[in-house]
């Protein structure tokens, strides 16, 4: 899952779920539909500055359900279809990207949604020292939890920002002392500030119309765990910095069809030089 940046135009089918990064879920998208199922193809799988699964394209279905107008459960995934792939010196051999996530959201108002998922990230072949069994959220493990707050003010509000708080709160997030030993779970916090624009009002030309411009930043507070690889570990690292921008198509009254390109930027001082610290990524986005 690290390789070397490379430029990339992709076709992605997404809906209003929170997605492996940058915010996968909305659940008032579609508020009367009971169930909604996405399926997104994406040219580089990035969550908040993380390149995973190098520069393959990856497919993402999702699956929500409504339990309540407030509360919603849904499972994610990601998958490039890759086994083995390259450092970009060509030689070093490492695993293709896999993930499966289960979520629930509830929420609290109308700007407030509280966030639970549960990562697993199993190795596409085995790995030494790596256990993929689903229920170990132990050191070896490839499972974590991370609990969420959103804020949201793009809707209505006079100053359309939104803001995340995620922890890591269970699972394989451990630091360590100097010599190796003594694991503690780390409980490692990212912190993102985003911002929406509509570059056109309604008289614009159609072409134009329905554009929304997105700045947002985003940091990892303390890393010790090196749970985000591509990440300073001594200090707070400003890993996911972009600009995206987005075109919504109403295909029918309940199809709809986002197409977006995104910026990234990852102003970590260190531990990015297997991918480097820039990233464009094309989506078009598709949901029933």
């Amino acid at each position: 899952m690290r390789h070397r940046y490379l430029l990339v135009i992709v076709w992605c089918l997404n809906t209003s779920l929170f997605s492996a990064q940058e915010n996968r879920v909305n659940p008032d998208s579609i508020p009367n539909k009971k169930i909604e199922f996405t399926l997104d193809v994406v040219s580089r799988y990035l969550w908040r500055g993380q390149c995973w699964g190098g520069d393959y394209a990856a497919i993402q279905p999702s699956l929500v359900y409504s339990v309540t107008p407030k509360l919603s459960v849904g499972l994610w995934a990601t998958s490039n279809f890759k086994k083995d792939y390259y450092y970009p010196d060509g030689v070093t051999a490492y695993k293709g990207y896999q993930e499966i996530d289960c979520y629930a959201t509830y929420q609290i108002a109308d700007y407030l949604q509280v966030q639970l998922w549960d990562y697993y990230w199993p190795s596409v072949r085995n790995v030494d020292g790596v256990d993929n069994n689903y229920f170990n959220y132990g050191k070896n493990g490839v499972k974590t939890v991370d609990a969420i707050l959103c804020f949201d003010f793009s809707e209505g509000y006079k100053y359309p920002f939104n803001a995340t708080i995620s922890t890591l709160v269970a699972g394989n997030d451990y630091r360590y002392d100097n010599s190796g030993e003594n694991p503690e779970q780390n409980f490692t916090t990212y912190l993102e500030v985003g911002y929406s624009l509509d570059l056109f009002d309604s008289t614009t030309q159609t072409l134009f119309k329905n554009i929304t411009l997105a700045p947002t930043i985003g940091a990892v507070l303390n890393n010790k765990a090196g749970y985000y690889s591509y990440a300073d570990y001594d200090r707070v690292s400003f890993i996911n910095l972009s600009l995206k921008a987005t075109k919504e198509f109403a295909l029918t009254k309940e199809i709809f069809m986002p197409i977006s390109i995104n910026y990234i930027h990852n102003g970590a001082r260190s531990n990015t030089d297997v991918f480097g610290k820039n990233f464009l990524v094309a989506t078009i986005s598709l949901s029933y």
